[in-house]
């Protein structure tokens, strides 16, 4: 009877069943408030947006060298500038282009790792490492291989609307490129790096 009257006595929270629910409670919410997004300063937002763009431009390097220099061929074949020599040379060259914009391409293939940091610009910078990404991969490669298609049949009809096709793509995802950059800026109040996709 006397040890009844003990555990009556006893405060409600100095009982064990709500002191291990207190303990819980205190777990759970130092959990929830260190998981919760924390707001970057403004010089390490744009560090972190400057670096992913220098890491996009690395990998897309060769493959806006690759699209510039087909363009330039197929220029040069349309006015008659090259000579036979230059021109034996086409195919091969052509074919080097073709892989720095396909996923065969180690610097195209690290673009997928790309890390956008989740900045208040992020959404920014994540949409025009994905836009870079389709001018390489889908937007370059179509107007390589239908350049390509060209040179072997230059009036392959089906080749040169895909050319034509792929030109209209390669200028609107440059323009979705350069319109993110300035999204970005204006959030940052800064001036980050450009995304180095050539105008065609």
């Amino acid at each position: 009877m006397s040890e009844i009257l003990e555990v009556r006595a006893t405060p409600w929270y100095k009982r064990p069943p709500y002191l291990i629910a207190a303990a819980v409670l205190v777990v759970v919410m130092v959990a929830v408030v260190t998981d919760l997004p924390q707001h970057a300063s403004r010089s390490v937002q744009i560090s972190g947006d400057t670096t992913v763009i220098k890491q996009l431009n690395a990998g897309i390097d060769s493959c806006a060298f690759a699209v510039k220099e087909a363009m330039g061929f197929n220029h040069d074949e349309q006015a008659n500038n090259l000579n036979p020599s230059d021109r034996a040379a086409v195919p091969r060259l052509l074919a080097d282009d073709q892989q720095a914009c396909s996923y065969t391409s180690e610097s195209i293939y690290d673009l997928s790792d790309i890390e956008v940091p989740g900045s208040s610009s992020g959404k920014y910078i994540g949409r025009l490492v994905n836009t870079a990404t389709i001018w390489a991969t889908s937007d370059g490669l179509a107007a390589i291989e239908a350049i390509q298609a060209l040179w072997s049949a230059p009036h392959d009809a089906a080749a040169q609307r895909d050319l034509v096709k792929a030109e209209q793509e390669l200028t609107q995802d440059r323009i979705i490129v350069l319109t993110d950059i300035q999204a970005a800026d204006k959030i940052l109040s800064a001036h980050l790096p450009s995304v180095g996709l050539p105008a065609l």
